[in-house]
């Protein structure tokens, strides 16, 4: 295998990161990116290298759709920023962070508020807390935000028992994300009777045919979304996208422009809300440009993620 670590400015800070950092890592099958977040740990890791190894190695299932919905992500910024985001992106779907730490509600109302006006009352508008909240204050708040007509709310709060009392408490449906891909059993999800909604992804949960499986055992509508990856592992979770069965939302897939840059010269960009399926090379050049000198972290940090795959699995 070929094996290259990166790291990437970001364009705004998105979930406390400024620069994506991970591995690129070119098989049999084409490249595969392996990029956990610093907070991970081996275990957690270990998924991700197996999505990884899948990229490489193994190849994805034959796709049933050519072209994937995506929506907007906005990330935690003032509203005029928001709405010049969401009018910028061609999508009729926009997913705004809220809850952000350091902001109060008023911050998020007005973002949200602003995301509705640019997106029009045909547009959907979604919000994402990433569990910040405890179970009052995310029905207070999603009650308030709620004058915006939401699609749905992602991970108002930390745990499965929280999303539960949500989601008896609010009409707005209830989707659940860390509660998926940080779970050590991602199906409670469903027995737990705390969502409406999975959100995928395919790095934390093993790669795309283990969460093709998450999906049939979960049988509840997925919204596929990416981890802010390259164009490489961005084409992991087209690949996911395009191979569901049935695809009812927008995907979290029109990310590529929260970096400053890309590996591959045609990057995953959304035309008209949609991004094809299709699986772009990487550039050397543009990859030699965003190199990381001193690889050794990042070495040390995939053999340890390989390791205990091979423990939770035998595989290689």
């Amino acid at each position: 295998m070929t094996w290259r670590a990166f790291a990437i400015p970001m364009r705004t800070r998105f979930r406390g990161v400024t620069v994506r950092e991970g591995v690129l890592v070119r098989g049999a099958a084409g490249w595969g990116e392996f990029s956990p977040f610093p907070e991970y740990g081996a275990a957690e890791c270990a998924r991700w290298w197996a999505a990884c190894r899948e990229a490489a190695e193994d190849g994805w299932p034959e796709p049933v759709r050519d072209a994937v919905p995506v929506n907007a992500t906005v990330p935690a910024v003032g509203p005029e920023e928001a709405a010049r985001v969401v009018a910028g992106s061609g999508c009729g779907t926009a997913k705004v962070k809220v809850a952000e730490k350091g902001q109060v509600e008023a911050d998020d109302l007005a973002r949200v508020e602003a995301v509705r006006d640019a997106i029009g009352p045909g547009g959907r508008v979604r919000v994402d807390a990433n569990g910040a909240w405890d179970v009052d204050t995310a029905v207070r708040v999603i009650g308030a935000l709620d004058r915006f007509d939401l699609e749905y709310v992602e991970q108002p709060c930390a745990t499965l028992d929280e999303l539960a009392l949500v989601r008896r408490r609010v009409a707005v449906p209830i989707a659940a994300d860390e509660s998926i891909r940080r779970a050590e059993d991602p199906l409670r999800v469903r027995a737990a009777d705390a969502a409406d909604i999975v959100v995928l992804k395919v790095q934390p949960l093993g790669g795309v045919r283990a969460a093709l499986e998450v999906a049939e055992a979960c049988g509840l509508p997925v919204v596929v979304s990416s981890a802010v990856e390259t164009s490489v592992g961005l084409a992991a979770g087209v690949a996911l996208a395009a191979a569901l069965p049935e695809l009812p939302y927008a995907c979290g897939l029109a990310t590529m422009r929260l970096l400053e840059t890309d590996v591959c010269a045609d990057p995953l960009l959304p035309v008209d809300g949609f991004v094809p399926v299709r699986r772009p090379d990487v550039d050397e050049d543009l990859l030699a440009a965003v190199e990381v000198g001193d690889d050794t972290a990042w070495r040390a940090r995939t053999a340890e993620a390989r390791a205990a795959w091979q423990v939770r699995t035998g595989r290689p």
